[in-house]
């Protein structure tokens, strides 16, 4: 009896420590799954780092130039459409060319190559913002073209057989070197410019202006419709086939994919009703439609997590069904509701499918000033930059990439926060 009996417990004891060796395998399974999938993001993430750091840094020549007033026509008492219509450019190319006294019509293409055409626009605003400057001697760092920005901060000493820079281009720009007029300073024009054709002239303040307008249109439509719907599928709706029939279909819209509202924006907004392409109007339409499942299936959530006594409660007082909704319930749910919000504009404000369709996509070099004005948006910006041939766009695209991602972090983080900081414990 006694060896049945240590038999059995023999045979317990290895299944225990079977189980138990399962379990410890299914940890260590979990374990080397979140590590894998934190290495891919530090992987990702490293990439767009190190690509889109130096997008904020940016090259110049720091030179001293003459601002003959003979030469562009000007005098301290020029109005600055006199100063607008001023040949800035060909200073400029007077300028350098007097410093390195190219041969022939060849040579002076490849010098005029290696300065910015923002340069002149440099010389520009300064002389429309101090008249005084006209006849004398400015000391100034002129923008330098991207391919002298990208030699200069990746490049320089290890030239490659394949480099876009002449032996005569790198001749004079090792001499700048050697002479301390080459230098890089934080790329300011990146967060103040609209997009350009010259990568050293893009920047991200139109499409970050755009967002801004299009999240703006976002919100102040999907937040109040998606709340109002919420609150009477929950609270007021007959419980019938029909109000089934719009919940069902309300779920399957959040799992629908995004680039099916762009072509509904496209054939009811822009056909239909007319409203125009690439602007910061329709695509907030657009992006409505899209975030309103999340904002009533998130707003329908909090109402439900709202504990019966509250209703029980005011009911009990004499309240209305109206005031114990507005009252009571809502101010309750209100937090999870602004919370589902945020979520759904972090989603949209990510989203580039949609906006595709409705013509965003388009190349804008204004910022604009209000909603029906030609726009695009980050994430189409991010689109279009990566489609171009230059290496200096390849830079600013992982540049524009971390900005977006940085938005998309503060947004979530305020969302997680404000959940933290309103929400009730029952």
């Amino acid at each position: 009896m006694t060896n049945t009996s240590m038999t059995t417990r023999e045979k317990v004891e290895h299944s225990m420590k079977r189980r138990r060796a399962a379990e410890s395998r299914f940890r260590l399974y979990g374990m080397a799954s979140v590590l894998f999938g934190l290495l891919c993001l530090v992987v990702l993430f490293g990439d767009i780092l190190s690509k889109g750091g130096s997008a904020f840094t940016q090259t110049f020549i720091e030179t001293e130039i003459q601002l003959d007033g003979d030469y562009l026509g000007l005098d301290a008492s020029s109005s600055d459409q006199d100063v607008r219509n001023a040949n800035f450019s060909g200073l400029v190319k007077k300028h350098f060319r007097a410093m390195v006294n190219p041969d022939g019509r060849k040579e002076r293409r490849q010098l005029y190559s290696l300065i910015s055409a923002g340069a002149a626009w440099q010389l520009q605003s300064e002389v429309i913002a101090d008249r005084s400057l006209i006849g004398s001697s400015l000391r100034i760092d002129l923008l330098a073209d991207d391919d002298v920005d990208q030699w200069f901060k990746h490049d320089r000493g290890h030239e490659g057989e394949h480099s876009r820079l002449s032996e005569l281009q790198l001749q004079w720009l090792n001499t700048w070197v050697d002479e301390g007029a080459l230098k890089t300073r934080f790329n300011t024009r990146f967060f103040t410019n609209g997009d350009s054709r010259e990568p050293e002239l893009a920047g991200i303040h139109g499409a970050i202006k755009g967002t801004f307008l299009t999240l703006l249109v976002t919100f102040l439509l999907s937040f109040p419709i998606g709340v109002a719907a919420a609150i009477y599928l929950e609270e007021f709706a007959p419980k019938n086939k029909i109000t089934e029939f719009v919940e069902i279909n309300i779920n399957n819209l959040a799992a629908v994919p995004s680039i099916t509202f762009g072509l509904l924006g496209l054939a009811i907004f822009i056909n239909i009703f007319g409203v125009a392409r690439s602007t910061p109007l329709v695509g907030g339409l657009v992006l409505t439609l899209m975030t309103l499942p999340t904002i009533i299936i998130s707003g329908r959530a909090a109402i439900k997590a709202v504990p019966p006594s509250i209703r029980e409660a005011a009911f009990g007082l004499g309240a209305s069904k109206m005031q114990v909704v507005f009252h009571h319930v809502l101010p309750l749910a209100l937090p999870g509701m602004l919370t589902g919000t945020i979520i759904g504009m972090a989603q949209a404000l990510g989203e580039t499918a949609p906006l595709l369709m409705i013509g965003m996509v388009a190349f804008v070099v204004d910022v604009p000033g209000f909603i029906n004005d030609p726009s695009t948006v980050l994430p189409v910006q991010i689109f279009l930059w990566s489609d171009s041939p230059e290496r200096a766009f390849t830079e600013r695209t992982s540049g524009a990439i971390i900005v977006l991602l940085g938005f998309l972090i503060v947004m979530n983080t305020a969302a997680v926060m404000l959940r933290r900081r309103l929400e009730r414990r029952w």
